[in-house]
């Protein structure tokens, strides 16, 4: 379903307590960010990272499905400005998600103009396909994202030696065409349209990525 308002920032890795994190936080009506934690199977050290990482930049709350959600899922959600999604376990993330109706209220906050971001399995997610060590220690293909965004998505291009060979191999083979992102690097997408590609790192950049051939993207050095 085309979508005119909402913002998605999806990173190829590492955004909080970068200007990536800046720029969606910026896009924001506020200053409420909600950080979603499942994929690290809510780590409590990471949950703290955050709230040291944001200290005086945004008012942070986290949202848990372990035991359970909040009865009030929907109204916590909507509450907030900005929902950052973690890295870690993309499938098992997607799963817990599903099973508690998640992926519903996300897509509600989002037409509703709610930033959604994220890095790593927070970049995959909101995309309908991804690359991913979700299954094992080898790369992947993932067919079941939330699709909020069309085709495929790879983080850390160039941070793992075999994310550019296998996602290539992947939609070579018939895999839906898509991103690649390389660490520091972001997609900005308003609505579904992409609106600009950022980085924090010099020469690093974005790829579009279809059956045989990349198209580097250029990105914009925050």
């Amino acid at each position: 379903m085309p979508v005119t308002a909402g913002n998605i920032v999806a990173c190829g890795g590492f955004a909080v307590g970068s200007p990536i994190f800046d720029l969606a936080l910026g896009l924001a009506r506020g200053r409420r960010v909600l950080y979603v934690p499942t994929a690290s199977m809510e780590d409590p050290l990471g949950i703290v990272r955050i709230y040291e990482a944001l200290r005086g930049t945004a008012e942070v709350s986290h949202l848990r499905f372990n035991p359970w959600p909040p009865e009030d899922l929907r109204d916590v959600v909507l509450a907030h400005d900005l929902i950052y999604v973690g890295g870690g376990n993309t499938a098992n993330m997607l799963a817990v998600w599903r099973v508690h109706g998640f992926e519903a209220v996300l897509r509600e906050a989002w037409e509703t103009g709610i930033v959604l971001s994220g890095s790593s399995a927070g970049m995959i997610c909101w995309f309908e396909a991804g690359v991913t060590d979700s299954f094992r220690a080898q790369l992947d293909g993932m067919t079941d994202g939330l699709g909020f965004l069309p085709g495929s998505a790879c983080p850390h291009y160039d941070g793992e030696e075999l994310r550019r060979p296998r996602y290539r191999e992947l939609v070579d083979g018939g895999f839906p065409s898509g991103y690649a992102a390389d660490d520091g690097v972001a997609l900005h997408f308003a609505g579904t349209e992409l609106r600009e590609v950022v980085t924090v790192r010099d020469g690093a950049i974005a790829y579009r990525v279809e059956p045989g051939s990349e198209t580097p993207l250029e990105a914009r050095l925050l």
